[in-house]
């Protein structure tokens, strides 16, 4: 007689259920610090439902089969929202896989006088589970790729900040390398604020490069050039010793652009292309 195993979990839904929480609430790496037991209970209960009520016998042998659409969807709903809390992979692992103790431990029980059967069955239910999991690995991935891009991109805003410090004067500090990428969001940045201002003069920051290259001085004429097509005019500052002794070794040419050793004596420059002066006050004295 040909067991109906849907038919079997089905009816022990809160069996397996209870087993498979029991199973991840004694875990030495529950992350009870980015969930608690209640949302753990909710995403486990979320699964079995899915599972159990797309579950047939025609579909345990194919877990890409369309029947478990919406186990797929469940599972990549879990993996995206654990990449973002902070999971591992081997942790958004083993809640999948965890979950085939429990469904393999509940058929040992209802199949034990049946080696022959329980074994196939089982095996189906592990093949089975073990797709799902390699699902989960591969969404939690690019989920885990999304949250690294999103925070390289508001990391790159963060540290290419356009500072207004006068009428018409715009500065922006540079920390950090700069390639070919960076240098595309500088001068992004930088020309906006120029539109943005109505500024007339840009100041390059580069105290913070580590150092300057053939290619960093390249991106630094690129990004000058850019600004003077705009109608602005480009101070470079920060050009310390050993980063001119650099510029010219490699006989780059900078002639054409206004550097300064420091943002002060480049500020400095710029009020004088404004023809602005910045004076002490003397206090009257009575």
């Amino acid at each position: 007689m040909k067991l109906d195993t849907a038919k079997i979990l089905q009816k022990k839904k809160k069996q397996i259920l209870e087993l498979w929480m029991k199973t991840q609430l004694v875990d030495f790496s529950l992350r009870e610090d980015l969930m608690s037991n209640d949302e753990l209970s909710g995403q486990s209960e979320e699964l079995v439902d899915a599972l159990l009520q797309t579950l047939n016998t025609a579909s345990l042998d194919d877990a890409q089969a369309d029947a478990f659409e919406p186990v797929r969807d469940v599972l990549d709903g879990i993996s995206l929202s654990r990449a973002k809390q902070g999971y591992s992979p081997r942790e958004t692992g083993m809640f999948v896989f965890s979950l085939k103790d429990a469904l393999l431990g509940v058929l040992q029980q209802e199949l034990k006088n049946e080696p022959v059967q329980l074994y196939e069955e089982s095996m189906k239910i592990s093949r089975l589970i073990d797709n799902f999991g390699i699902a989960t690995f591969e969404t939690f991935i690019k989920g885990r790729e999304e949250v690294i891009l999103r925070q390289t991109d508001e990391i790159t805003e963060i540290s290419t900040p356009v500072i207004r410090v006068w009428d018409g004067i715009l500065a922006m500090p540079i920390i950090g390398t700069l390639d070919s990428s960076r240098t595309q969001v500088v001068m992004e940045n930088l020309l906006q604020q120029i539109v943005d201002t109505s500024s007339t003069i840009a100041i390059l920051d580069i105290s913070g490069v580590p150092a300057v290259d053939s290619l960093v001085a390249q991106h630094l004429i690129k990004t000058v050039s850019a600004t003077r097509l705009m109608g602005a005019e480009c101070i470079i500052s920060g050009i310390r010793p050993e980063i001119a002794q650099t510029v010219v070794h490699l006989g780059i040419d900078l002639s054409g652009i206004i550097t300064k050793s420091s943002l002060a004596s480049a500020l400095k420059h710029a009020y004088g292309l404004l023809q602005l002066e910045v004076r002490k006050s003397i206090a009257n004295k009575s």
